[in-house]
């Protein structure tokens, strides 16, 4: 790999490269006194403390030492990969991508199955999420998920897809709660709807785009980062182990879970006093994953929101990603209307078991 002219190895990036492709080489190992180097080509999406994470177009995340690198340099955006179908996903697969783009601060293994919270911002975040076996019999496992999120102030939820997991629960007495479809298209096409030059594109979330967020409420204001039902049984005013006041607490939780993920990008589009919509896109390989899309409600009706998403769809292309998908509550009429016009069809059906109250 040609780094730089005259045969010298050079690393020419920087933090402020992160959220650019670069190609890279690193010291992997050392054998008898000589070093092996190591290349990767991807995105740069962190660089902290002394570390570097490079994202794979497979989704594969490449961590190096800031220390084992020898070069580096700033390469052309892959070519976009237009016409292709969104790639094939199992249930698991892509609920494991879709916890990578909205990720928790928190996780535990439990055999197969993780662990996850975040200070009770959102479900998806502070819920176990099953695969395969949880190495314990089912009423033990309920157990130790139930005190797992009790040490945290948190009530014990599951996201629940499969049939016999779902009657299993039901059995041991969980409620279901907030049923969701998991909806998945081909890229292209969204990216090809109109409207897209009307949108800002940034790796930065700032005051503007939370205050439309609608689980945010004004700057600052961490109190309706919780959407019913979703805000921890009567949390206490600070966290007992810090002192640090709680809602300050499940803002940086927010904050973490909106920037987290492989490659994020977030969209606003510009109005007098405040963004008339907004979205979110993550790019995790062959997947871009789509949320928090919201339009001021004197702007509906004016194709922003497809706006929002083909402009975030545009850029997803030029990372490598040929499928989408996004999650939507069962009995959000006007949204699903929406996608399916925009060439979404339904992969899966999921909802939450919560364990019993004390």
């Amino acid at each position: 790999m040609d780094f730089a002219g005259g045969g010298r190895l050079e690393v020419r990036i920087t933090r402020s490269d992160v959220g650019k492709r670069v190609s890279v080489r690193r010291i992997g190992e050392v054998v008898d006194g000589r070093p092996v180097f190591v290349d990767a080509v991807g995105l740069l999406t962190s660089w902290d403390a002394g570390e570097l994470v490079v994202t794979r177009r497979d989704g594969t995340a490449v961590h190096i030492a800031e220390s084992s690198l020898v070069a580096g340099k700033v390469v052309p955006p892959a070519r976009a990969r237009r016409g292709l179908a969104a790639p094939p996903a199992t249930i698991h697969t892509l609920q494991e991508t879709a916890a990578r783009g909205w990720p928790a601060q928190e996780t535990e293994r439990l055999g197969d199955w993780t662990l996850r919270a975040a200070a009770g911002f959102t479900r998806r975040a502070n819920s176990a999420l099953p695969a395969g076996d949880p190495g314990l019999p089912l009423p033990a496992a309920a157990e130790r998920i139930t005190a797992w999120y009790a040490e945290r102030g948190l009530p014990a939820y599951i996201q629940a897809p499969g049939e016999e997991l779902d009657a299993g629960l039901a059995a041991l007495g969980w409620t279901a709660e907030a049923r969701a479809l998991m909806l998945t298209a081909p890229l292209a096409p969204v990216a090809d709807r109109p409207g897209a030059e009307r949108v800002t594109l940034s790796r930065e979330i700032d005051d503007e785009w939370l205050a439309r967020y609608h689980r945010a409420g004004a700057p600052g204001d961490a109190a309706t980062l919780f959407s019913p039902g979703e805000r921890p049984p009567v949390p206490p005013r600070k966290d007992q182990a810090t002192g640090v006041a709680r809602d300050d607490i499940t803002r940086q939780s927010a904050m973490k879970v909106l920037a987290g993920g492989p490659s994020v990008w977030f969209a606003v589009v510009p109005g007098a006093a405040s963004p008339r919509a907004i979205g979110r896109c993550v790019v995790d390989g062959r997947w871009a994953g789509f949320n928090a899309v919201e339009v001021d409600p004197a702007h509906r009706r004016q194709g922003l929101a497809t706006a929002v998403m083909a402009a975030l769809a545009r850029k997803a292309l030029t990372e490598g990603a040929t499928g989408a998908y996004l999650q939507v509550e069962e009995e959000n009429a006007g949204a699903l209307a929406m996608y399916e016009g925009m060439g979404f069809a339904l992969h899966h059906a999921y909802h939450y078991r919560r364990g019993p109250r004390p």
